[in-house]
């Protein structure tokens, strides 16, 4: 009888101690990942099939943190209120120098501007405007969502190209992205920078309005988001955050997939409270942004981005991807989707 007592203390202290030892893994680990606009970015939909998400509640929780934009984002993840941050190419370098995240890492992939046959964010016009080729903007003024994105990244790549100087040949104005549409409807503007499919399929700026010029004219496909973390985040975390990826994965192809149209656009109907007949006819299509389906960015074509980001004079230096990236999370999550 004794001993049977001291094997079952002998038991439970080694289940203390295991549990002890295996500290975060004790509880589900907490995942905080940013988003600033939905359904481009689609962590806020993560949860809106929880059957896919099959670790949820077991190794790990997702919290899907809305933040205003991309500098906020990155000082979110520089203070340590955020594990995965979904940054545009463009902020990387400020990411990794200006904020001194010397232990940043580009994860995965969320999506790509203007890859072959899918959307690109559009610069337009207005259809009776006598605009008819991007030269004809010397002299206007062209309104973007914010400074030192790529909209900017883009218009700065045109107006090199021909020549044109800011200071001298046209003006820039910042609006919030909502106030856009009314700023090219009513004339307050000549041009302005759509970066959402969502907003130039409105029918009000459809039937009113025309492209001038695409991003990918300007720049050609571009790595245009992708999610980033810090390595000591990754390192400790590791058999959880896979788990994560892989659940996500999951939920991206779900989405995706031409053959759940349908109920993906209820998902986002619900998730943004949009109408369906406003996203049903580009959603997730080819008249969308296109997505990996192994959520892996393209190395060279992020490459050349960043390069392109410090030769137009948003960065006084760039990075070299291959040094901040680690996307054997996403790997070994694919494989395990695999099976």
């Amino acid at each position: 009888m004794l001993r049977s007592i001291d094997r079952a203390l002998a038991a439970l202290v080694l289940a203390f101690a295991l549990l002890v030892a295996g500290g975060v893994h004790a509880q589900p680990l907490k995942v905080r990942i940013s988003w600033v606009t939905t359904p481009a970015h689609l962590p806020p939909l993560f949860m809106e099939r929880p059957e896919l998400m099959t670790r949820a509640g077991q190794s790990y929780t997702v919290e899907a943190v809305r933040l205003p934009g991309m500098a906020q984002t990155v000082a979110a993840l520089a203070a340590g209120e955020l594990d995965i941050a979904l940054l545009t190419f463009p902020m990387l370098p400020l990411a990794a120098h200006g904020a001194k995240l010397d232990d940043l890492r580009i994860i995965a992939s969320e999506y790509l501007d203007g890859e072959d046959g899918h959307y690109s964010a559009e610069f337009l016009t207005l259809k009776d405007s006598a605009l008819h080729k991007p030269e004809d903007i010397k002299g206007k003024k062209i309104a973007l969502p914010m400074r030192g994105g790529s909209d900017e990244m883009a218009l700065r790549a045109v107006a090199r190209k021909l020549g044109l100087d800011e200071k001298r040949d046209y003006t820039i104005v910042e609006a919030a992205p909502q106030e856009l549409k009314a700023m090219l409807l009513d004339g307050r503007a000549d041009v302005v920078a759509i970066g959402q499919p969502g907003m130039s399929a409105d029918p009000t700026v459809h039937d009113a309005a025309r492209p001038l010029f695409t991003q990918r004219d300007a720049l050609g496909p571009t790595a245009q988001v992708v999610w980033v973390a810090r390595a000591s985040f990754l390192e400790r975390n590791r058999a959880a955050l896979v788990d994560f990826m892989a659940d996500a994965l999951r939920m991206r192809r779900f989405l995706t997939d031409p053959k759940n149209h349908a109920q993906a656009v209820d998902i986002v109907a619900r998730a943004t409270k949009w109408p369906r007949e406003k996203i049903d006819s580009w959603l997730f299509t080819k008249a969308d942004f296109y997505r990996t389906p192994d959520g892996l960015p393209e190395l060279s074509m992020l490459q050349q981005n960043i390069k392109q980001v410090v030769d137009l004079g948003l960065a006084k230096s760039g990075l070299d991807v291959r040094k901040y990236q680690d996307f054997s999370l996403a790997k070994d999550a694919g494989e395990r989707l695999k099976q």
